[in-house]
């Protein structure tokens, strides 16, 4: 859920397939409640200081922890009033106003995150949520020594909602960020950062439990731990089964529950984390250090990680083809096998034409996004609202089950007729409890084909296939894993290519579909 203007939880409600562009969730709680307070506070990073949003003065915020089944949010089942994306399911919280979430935790067990959910806010309103296992029970594995909260994030010197706001009115793209950070710090390879740096402390032969978020507002990183092994066992509050790496690759809005054995000769260690690029993207490099407890000499340079190069493709292929849910009997896997309602959905960047070729996108024109060729429009009433009210003119209920044009979707040259979108406010009406299967795929219209993080509010959903290209209707399909697919809210569709999720239409409501 998510505070509209203020904050939101990863994962979502619905009824409604809504399709927008981007993503993400927040939560107030039932015993305790939890009372959090929206501000400005000064921060400095980089040399320079300026106000932010923050919760509690906190970047990023306080974690909220839960037990799996308390009466907090995410899927939010029958509770679509509180999850939060602006001008969907409420209006943005007004300045001086306040709002009370219910949060209804039901199947999730791991690790969420909440944030805003208003324009860049969610780039400082961000924080982690820790979802124990339910009170009698325990980890599907041997319990860590200790837990650590690993928050990724974006730091921009100046005014986040600035940058997106000169972004919307030039129609270009929006400033890159100057720094990623761990934890609110930005790490010693950055200018006035080394005092900063965070650093924990570690035993030596203990094993921690990293509850990794990525809260970076654009880019897929890739993260690793000098000379240790990563083992990955749950991923968006869902456990898989383990995969052994030195290294990950983690999407915007995705979370991972990563298992490290501190092991190696007492000494420091660089964790280490940089982007896998997109179109555009920042290539710095955010660091922190693990240092082992005891009396010995400390190096002058701790061991750095080799991390993936920026545009190693074959790094996130070999590291995402290896997700499958854990699919035990106290953690069962229950894909739909039988569909009711197919979409294929074509995922791009696209433009807008301006007056006089005055915008600073490509010609002069205006950046866009489309699924199906349609760019969303934000409602001036939000979607559930007008459904709940019966108000009309607010959205149309025909978002389309494909594209209107079907072409070689990741060629290098595209047709005009592609590049211009429709824009409308639509959604897609699916019947309640209704098997539904979305392929997404990527295009290269404006040869920007990039890594799609794929979002679904209200819903976790079952990754069934992925591939490279043009999905094929009639081979792909055969080599879908419907015994122990992963079950996620977010997936990045590969650049230039495809996605098959499936997910059952159990939760009433309005939600974003996103990228």
């Amino acid at each position: 859920m998510e505070l509209a203007k203020s904050l939101k939880i990863h994962h979502y409600s619905l009824w409604f397939l809504l399709l927008n562009a981007f993503m993400f969730c927040m939560a107030r709680g039932h015993v305790p409640s939890v009372y959090w307070v929206v501000k400005e506070t000064k921060y400095t990073r980089l040399c320079s200081t300026k106000n932010m949003l923050t919760v509690n003065g906190m970047f990023p915020g306080p974690a909220l922890h839960v037990h799996k089944g308390d009466r907090h949010g995410v899927k939010q089942p029958r509770n679509p009033w509180s999850d939060g994306p602006e001008y969907v399911t409420q209006c943005p919280i007004q300045p001086g106003a306040n709002f009370n979430y219910e949060i209804i935790f039901s199947t999730e067990e791991g690790t969420l995150w909440w944030h805003a959910h208003s324009d860049w806010s969610r780039a400082t309103v961000h924080g982690p949520i820790i979802i124990h296992p339910k009170i009698g029970t325990t980890y599907p594995y041997l319990k860590p020594h200790a837990e650590l909260p690993i928050v990724m994030a974006s730091w921009f010197k100046g005014d986040v909602m600035e940058v997106i706001q000169t972004a919307l009115v030039t129609g270009g793209e929006p400033n890159q960020s100057d720094a990623f950070t761990f934890n609110g710090q930005p790490g010693d390879l950055y200018p006035c950062s080394k005092a900063g740096t965070l650093k924990t402390v570690v035993d030596y032969g203990k094993t921690y439990l990293l509850r990794i978020i990525n809260a970076v507002m654009n880019e897929e990183m890739f993260l690793m731990v000098a000379n240790h092994t990563l083992t990955v066992v749950g991923m968006d509050a869902a456990y898989v089964k383990p995969i052994r790496t030195s290294y990950i690759m983690i999407t915007p809005g995705q979370t991972m529950d990563v298992l490290v054995t501190f092991n190696k000769a007492p000494s420091h260690y660089y964790m280490a984390a940089r982007a896998y690029a997109g179109v555009t993207y920042n290539n710095t490099t955010t660091t922190a250090i693990f240092q082992y407890s005891g009396n010995y000499s400390a190096p002058s340079n701790p061991s750095f990680p080799n991390l993936p190069n920026y545009t190693d493709i074959n790094a996130v292929t070999n590291f995402t083809k290896q997700f499958r849910g854990l699919a035990s009997k106290d953690h069962p896997i229950d894909v739909p096998k039988h569909i009711d309602t197919r979409l294929f959905v074509t995922v791009s960047s696209n433009t807008l034409p301006c007056a006089n070729d005055s915008c600073a996108g490509p010609n002069g024109s205006r950046l866009s996004a489309s699924l199906n060729n349609i760019s969303f429009v934000s409602p001036r009433i939000d979607i559930l609202q007008a459904y709940y009210q019966k108000l009309k003119g607010i959205y149309e209920a025909n978002f389309p089950s494909e594209p209107p044009y079907f072409f070689n979707f990741t060629a290098d040259v595209m047709p005009d007729n592609v590049l211009t979108p429709m824009t409308a406010t639509k959604v897609r009406v699916f019947k309640y409890n209704s098997n539904v299967e979305i392929v997404f795929q990527g295009t290269n219209v404006l040869s920007a084909a990039e890594n799609h993080p794929m979002h679904v509010h209200g819903y976790s959903f079952f990754v069934v296939g992925f591939g490279f290209g043009n999905f094929d209707n009639e081979t792909d399909p055969k080599g879908y894993n419907l015994v122990d697919p992963p079950e996620l809210n977010t997936y990045g569709v590969p650049t230039n290519g495809w996605a098959a999720i499936r997910f059952k239409a159990d939760n009433p409501g309005a939600s974003f579909d996103n990228f």
